[in-house]
């Protein structure tokens, strides 16, 4: 007879743990999954950016020595435009590195090896500190649509609308400021998208799947001058 399989609720904070040690990727992942976490991860820091373009994360475990940009600097990036609680991982347990990553942003601090429990008692007591500090909306209405900042993931009529990575980017940038005009430059920088035009082509196909008549939007709306705004309930 089978075991029953672990099902973790929708609701569950959602980690992303970026490390280049498969190893420690592999028992992390599997330690918080057992725990009630859903989790994602990435081996360097472009992986990371990739998924964190699409993916609302509520923490992010990050190993400070990795390949390329370090976690050190990921760490420094992503605090200039979230406050998403950040744990470093190291090898370095001086006191210099612990400052060095605490200046760049980082909330706190474990030194390699550790023990996943410590590692466990830490993000939650991050995640609570960021409950209380009252954190970004995570959930938005629309019509009759709902999106999910944290999961990413669109729902109309209660149904599951599937969005592309690119589109899940755009929506989760505007609405984390509803009602708020946001240029295409600064939406073009903070999608991955690059170019402009490529904003303007991920909002056509969004208001194919959000407006009643995409032609005359009523949500996604067109800002002249500036850029594009989503229109909440």
């Amino acid at each position: 007879m089978k075991a029953a399989k672990h099902v973790i609720p929708e609701d569950a904070a959602h980690i992303l743990i970026v490390d280049d040690d498969d190893r420690i990727r592999s028992l992390l992942k599997r330690y918080l999954s057992e725990h009630e976490f859903r989790t994602s991860v990435a081996s360097n820091a472009k992986e990371a950016r990739a998924l964190m373009a699409s993916v609302d994360f509520d923490a992010l475990v990050l190993d400070v020595m990795m390949p390329g940009e370090t976690g050190f600097e990921l760490t420094k990036s992503v605090r200039a435009a979230s406050n998403v609680p950040i744990l470093l991982l190291t090898a370095r347990g001086l006191a210099e590195d612990r400052i060095e990553g605490l200046e760049m942003g980082a909330d706190d601090y474990l030194s390699k090896p550790f023990e996943p429990r410590e590692l466990l008692l830490r993000l939650n007591s991050l995640l609570r500190r960021s409950a209380v500090a009252g954190g970004e909306k995570r959930e938005v209405k629309f019509g009759g649509c709902t999106f999910s900042l944290g999961r990413g993931e669109l729902r109309k009529g209660g149904e599951i609308v599937r969005l592309t990575s690119g589109e899940a980017a755009l929506l989760k940038a505007l609405a984390q400021k509803p009602g708020e005009a946001i240029s295409r430059e600064a939406l073009a920088k903070q999608t991955a998208q690059g170019m402009e035009r490529s904003v303007d082509v991920q909002v056509t196909r969004l208001r194919k799947k959000i407006e009643e008549d995409p032609r005359t939007p009523i949500y996604l709306q067109t800002v002249r001058g500036v850029g594009y705004a989503l229109m909440t309930d």
